[in-house]
């Protein structure tokens, strides 16, 4: 950077705010301002960002800023008088979360510029995107109409008349800086011009989309010049207005392959193989001029002197394969993503030790996932513990019922609001290890829908051990379809296969039955059960053999069969009796009963038989009075998000309505 431009920086009004420091435009401005002073702080999502490496810890505040908290926490905290908000997703190709486009790109922008109006900043300068003008970017002036051609492009736009309503009608100093094809130093590794160089320095070309189309490069450090300038130069009049910043330099892609041949050297014609993107358009530059006009800004690299400086960022790079490999294409697999649906009743203490447990597994597998907490009604303050795990983790949601439903009507409340492409489902009092989810998704990567967790020991003891194994083996025997043994509800299902058991309409839910009914690839993984690791089970005798029960009432038909033919042998077996007494009475007759045991004993037999045939079919008739009332499965009472306790009811509503507002 130059003296001029360190001249500006110190003129700007602190504490100075970077929104979005660990991005490449945002890394490349937090960098830039705190290399000339030191009231600079800048946010990141992580302090393990890349792009910050050797930036002090007192200069960055590491929190999800979509979660309401954290953003409030933050504003009080640094109190900023000009801030540069350079947060967005879905600028690159792996970024297609359409609802998360809008929470980050506008709804992130209300809730900050509401903030700030508080506070009374001096300046708040947005990054926004040539990509606002979709189809329309040949040269367009700002005022021009914005016809957007992608998720992205349409939440940018919105969020530039966000910028300008605050600006011009309730005069809110911001302005909205429309950045063309920027590039330099920390940008992601997949993207244009990392890519040629990585091949240059080989002496290669990278293969190319079609060369007409055509990009406005703009060197990294002329960009940063403009959030200075912007918030130095932003006359009261031009409040909310966007402004072009670009060369004005249209750059095909074919004249990028010469320049790359022309840089390093390269032998052979370049190959224009790779597929166009739908947003490509063959004329794709900057008009400046309002820029340079109002805010006195103009780029001042040429594309080959910007490149040149890059290609000697990138050669002095220590380990260029690490560098690649930071790229966003690399991040998160959002094809086999998971929603961990853990029920929770009296677990208040064992909650955020599993959710510390669940992040790290699932943070090591690298996948989209969010954890939700089904809080049963439990007595304890399991709520507000998940409430305030929500608070420090966008990841986190948290259900509760109005009363205890019991866990299978739990982990069906979790997997209608999951999102993720499987469901995991865990007991909230850690006797479900969360580090078997590694081995689970190892096979459902292999092809398997379903993968359970197989208990080849528990820790208990060895009376309960033994009914354990036992109730797997004869449930197994009187059921109608394959159970499989000790066999729990901890386990893993494809979205396909979750999908699948949310149609059983029956209300008496034994969800380890209903998987094995479903179908599809199964397999197990073996693993041994340890003990509940806070308080006391709630599990008991009766309540165990009233869970036996329901498994084999709601799967096996057996028992009445097996009554009726015993019903069908004691008859026989009857029958044969009374043709022998008579025989004996008239053959006999010394050698016949005098008293009346025999017949008290065969009263009392055949009544135990009854009464007990009795309680069977009760058992079945009060199963069909549950089924055919038809009550829910479970009622809702409050949604946890982003720290906030909200009522299930409105929650349910917006959802809806958000998902009609995007299909």
């Amino acid at each position: 950077m130059t003296e001029e431009f360190s001249r500006k920086v110190g003129q700007l009004q602190g504490p100075i705010l970077v929104l979005g420091a660990s991005g490449f435009v945002g890394a490349n401005l937090f960098r830039s301002l705190l290399a000339v002073r030191h009231d600079v702080y800048g946010t990141t999502s992580s302090l393990s960002a890349w792009r910050l490496e050797g930036i002090p810890a007192e200069n960055l505040f590491a929190a999800d800023l979509l979660v309401e908290h954290n953003l409030v926490r933050l504003i009080e905290t640094v109190r900023p008088r000009t801030v540069f908000d350079c947060v967005a997703y879905g600028a690159y190709p792996c970024e297609t979360d359409a609802d998360l486009m809008v929470r980050t790109n506008v709804s992130f922008a209300v809730r900050l510029i509401e903030l700030l109006r508080q506070h009374e900043v001096a300046r708040y300068i947005h990054a926004g995107s040539q990509s606002e003008y979709g189809d329309n970017a040949a040269g367009t002036l700002e005022d021009a109409p914005l016809t957007p051609n992608s998720h992205h492009s349409a939440s940018k736009a919105a969020a530039s008349g966000l910028v300008h309503y605050y600006g011009k009608h309730l005069r809110f100093p911001c302005a909205n800086l429309r950045l063309y094809s920027a590039f330099g130093p920390l940008e992601d590794s997949s993207r244009l011009m990392p890519t040629l160089i990585a091949h240059g320095v080989r002496g290669t070309y990278p293969p190319f989309v079609s060369p007409q189309i055509s990009r406005d490069f703009l060197y990294i450090d002329d960009a940063c010049e403009a959030f200075v300038d912007a918030a130095l130069n932003l006359p009261a009049d031009r409040f909310g207005e966007s402004f072009n910043i670009g060369s004005g330099v249209k750059t095909t892609i074919a004249e990028m392959a010469a320049l790359a041949q022309k840089t390093f050297g390269i032998a052979g014609d370049p190959q224009f193989t790779l597929p166009d993107r739908a947003w490509d358009i063959s004329d794709w530059y900057a008009n400046p001029a309002k820029a340079r006009t109002v805010l006195g800004w103009k780029a001042r690299t040429p594309l080959a002197q910007g490149l040149a400086s890059m290609v000697a960022w990138y050669r002095g790079l220590k380990d260029p394969e690490q560098y690649r490999k930071s790229s966003k294409q690399f991040g998160a697999d959002e094809v086999h993503s998971v929603s961990a649906i853990v029920a929770c009743y009296r677990d208040g203490q064992a909650i955020p030790i599993m959710c510390e447990r669940l992040t790290k597994v699932l943070g090591k597998l690298n996948i989209g996932y969010e954890i939700i907490f089904v809080n049963d009604s439990s007595p304890d303050d399991s709520e507000e513990i998940i409430r305030g795990l929500s608070a420090r983790d966008r990841h986190v949601i948290g259900i509760t019922h109005s009363r205890n439903f019991g866990s299978q009507a739990a982990f069906r409340s979790g997997m209608e609001v999951a999102s993720k492409n499987a469901c995991v489902l865990l007991d909230g009092d850690l006797q479900d290890p969360p580090e078997l989810i590694e081995e689970f998704v190892a096979k459902w990567r292999e092809g398997y829908e379903v993968v359970y967790g197989r208990r080849v020991k528990r820790e208990a003891p060895f009376h309960m051990r033994l009914a354990y194994k036992a109730f797997y083996r004869v449930f197994a025997k009187l059921s109608d379809i394959p159970i499989p043994y000790d066999a729990g509800d901890f386990s893993l299902m494809d979205k396909q296969v979750v999908r699948s058991l949310l149609t059983f309409p029956e209300r008496d839910l034994f969800l380890r039955g209903v998987r094995a009914f479903a179908g599809f690839r199964q397999t197990g993984v073996d693993y041994v059960r340890p003990a509940r690791r806070f308080g006391v089970t709630t599990n008991s005798l009766v309540k165990n053999i009233d869970w036996a029960k329901r498994g084999v009432l709601s799967f096996s038909g057996k028992p009445l069969s097996v009554l009726s033919t015993f019903g069908v042998l004691l008859f026989l077996f009857s029958l044969f009796l009374i043709a022998a007494q008579t025989a004996s009475r008239l053959l006999f007759p010394e050698l016949a009963p005098r008293g009346i045991t025999t017949t008290l004993l065969f009263i009392i037999f055949f009544g135990s038989i009854n009464f007990f045939a009795l309680g069977i079919i009760g058992e079945y008739i009060a199963k069909i009075m549950q089924e055919v009332k038809k009550r829910p499965h479970f009622i809702r009472r409050h949604i946890v998000r982003d720290g906030e306790i909200r009522d299930a009811v409105d929650e349910h509503e917006t959802r809806a309505t958000r998902r009609q507002g995007w299909s």
